[in-house]
């Protein structure tokens, strides 16, 4: 690196050195950046279109620059220059890579600029003893300033990261007690990027899959590691769904959801454990919505309530004498099997009103009531809440 106070190696540089090696340097350029990827291991195996151009970018930036100083007093890395060198050791962090392989990667880039530039020197003129030696220089102190802008950016992106993963660990330490002020909670998922936070979906995962579904869902999900197994928590979104779950979950063992309000995630996260308790360790994953009856008829209260606020979320928005109406009257159509003359009889209202509660109910339910599995949910939904016995079995309602 350039001493302070004193003259950057690349003033004693001969400004006809720029004239020389300009023709070539889109061949440079070209040359330098396959010898960097090729003989650095770390990043042979790279099949990235996006890194290759990130290198060549950061080889074209860094040769145009040493053209530009020679002969000069110039700092090394003005602002933006040095901006693509912090940038390129910052990804470097991202990806997990150590620092040694850029730094590696840089060497020889020097390397290959200082045989590059002693060649085109000779094509020009002869080049002397002394003239080499003060290229030799004036090209280690360049590479070093570019390791330098490169270690800071590694640097500051470990210490981001670090930061990230506290406020993420903060946030996911919140969801799992549940306990926490809305506003308090609102903050800490606005400093990691989730500003409206709804619903939250968690899935229980083995221990040894930590690392790959935090790196797999990235800013979507926190994950939190436990004695036994892991905790994803996901965001709701387009990764979150069923099929999108399926498909990245499929042939391991993971337990999904429910997806429920953040203030009740320690409820969703022990439904999953007693579904995982239920169901044993199959290859997933499962699905806690396909078992919130079995678990209800158990006699998990938490499992009836989530089953509860799904199966009568269509009435959600009635009147509430209007709901209770319609409550009562598909009750008593369940249990008597689509007699429209039982549910009068049983309710004391005339047929036709009760015809034209099941046409709102129709109207509401639409094919879940032709559905015996959603049926039967309804049935031990509305046996708990009006507190009337289920009747046993349940066949094709009539109509």
């Amino acid at each position: 690196m350039t001493v302070p106070g004193s003259a950057p190696a690349w003033r004693r540089l001969s400004a006809d050195l720029a004239t020389a090696m300009r023709p070539h340097l889109p061949v440079t350029v070209d040359a330098v950046a396959v010898a960097v990827t090729e003989a650095t291991p770390a990043f042979a195996g790279i099949a990235d279109d996006k890194f290759a151009r990130d290198v060549r970018h950061a080889v074209q930036v860094a040769l145009d620059r040493f053209l530009d100083l020679v002969g000069t007093d110039e700092p090394a890395l003005p602002g933006p220059f040095r901006e693509v060198f912090v940038a390129l050791g910052a990804a470097e962090a991202r990806e997990e890579r150590g620092p040694e392989a850029l730094l590696a990667a840089l060497r020889m880039a020097g390397r290959q600029l200082l045989r590059t530039a002693s060649q085109s020197l000779a094509r020009l003129r002869p080049v002397g003893t002394e003239e080499l030696i003060d290229l030799s220089e004036a090209v280690t102190a360049y590479v070093d300033e570019l390791a330098a802008a490169s270690t800071d950016g590694y640097a500051l992106q470990l210490r981001e990261q670090a930061g990230e993963g506290d406020r993420r660990r903060h946030l996911a330490e919140l969801l799992l007690r549940g306990d926490g002020m809305p506003s308090a909670v609102g903050a800490a998922a606005a400093r990691i990027g989730w500003p409206d936070l709804d619903a939250v979906l968690p899935v229980l995962l083995p221990l040894d899959q930590a690392r790959d579904v935090r790196f797999r869902y990235g800013p979507d999900g926190l994950v939190v590691e436990r004695g036994r197994d892991a905790v994803l928590l996901l965001r709701a979104g387009p990764r979150a769904t069923r099929a999108a779950l399926t498909e990245a979950l499929a042939g391991r063992w993971a337990v999904v959801g429910p997806a429920l309000a953040w203030p009740q995630v320690p409820a969703a996260v022990r439904l999953a454990e007693l579904a995982a308790g239920l169901l044993g360790p199959d290859p997933g994953p499962i699905f806690v919505d396909d078992h919130l009856v079995a678990l209800a008829l158990r006699g998990e209260t938490g499992a009836l309530a989530v089953l509860t606020a799904r199966r009568l979320a269509p009435l959600a928005d009635l009147r509430p004498a209007q709901r209770e109406n319609l409550l009562s009257t598909l009750h008593s159509w369940l249990r008597h099997w689509g007699s429209r003359a039982e549910v009068s009889a049983e309710l004391f209202v005339h047929p036709q009103t009760v015809s034209y509660r099941l046409k709102r109910l129709r109207e509401l339910y639409g094919d879940q009531l032709d559905d015996p599995s959603a049926r039967f949910e309804l049935m031990v939904v509305l046996a708990s809440r009006l507190g009337v016995p289920a009747a046993g079995g349940g066949g094709a309602a009539s109509h």
